[in-house]
């Protein structure tokens, strides 16, 4: 996939989580758990944004963001608007790292090891499909809990 094409594609994902987490018309629901249900919307977007500053942001690109994955799980009942800044927060840290990527940049090793040595390319890819997944939930999430 070209450099253009994955930053297309996040910034598309990043905009529908935002418009998933604004669609809620209960803020609380944000953080309701249920039955099966074992992640909240608010959980899950705050794991999102922090999977994006985390891989994308401070691996490819270079920030000095420094993830908490445990916060991400843990933290319970920040704000709509918090979570809309966090996802604002993800979205510029993905232009930012994706105006500083060329095609060769793809076909280099990620700089970290988690799944296998592979291509920054495939590890973009992956951290694309994630985002997708936990999107659905998070949509299935606010349609199902958020009466």
């Amino acid at each position: 996939m070209s450099v253009k094409s994955l930053h297309d594609l996040y910034v598309f994902e990043l905009e529908n989580l935002r418009r998933e987490i604004s669609f809620y018309k209960h803020e609380s629901n944000l953080w309701l758990v249920h039955s099966a249900v074992n992640n909240s919307a608010g959980n899950l977007c705050l794991h999102l944004t922090g999977n994006i500053q985390h891989f994308i942001g401070a691996i490819v690109g270079k920030t000095d963001y420094v993830r908490n994955r445990d916060a991400e799980f843990n933290d319970k009942h920040q704000s709509k608007l918090d979570l809309l800044n966090e996802i604002e927060k993800a979205t510029e840290v993905t232009h930012l790292t994706f105006d500083t990527l060329n095609e060769e940049d793809l076909t280099k090793t990620y700089p970290i090891d988690f799944m296998g040595i592979q291509t920054t390319d495939f590890y973009l890819t992956r951290f694309l499909a994630h985002l997708s997944y936990h999107l659905g939930q998070i949509s299935y999430h606010r349609r199902l809990l958020d009466v």
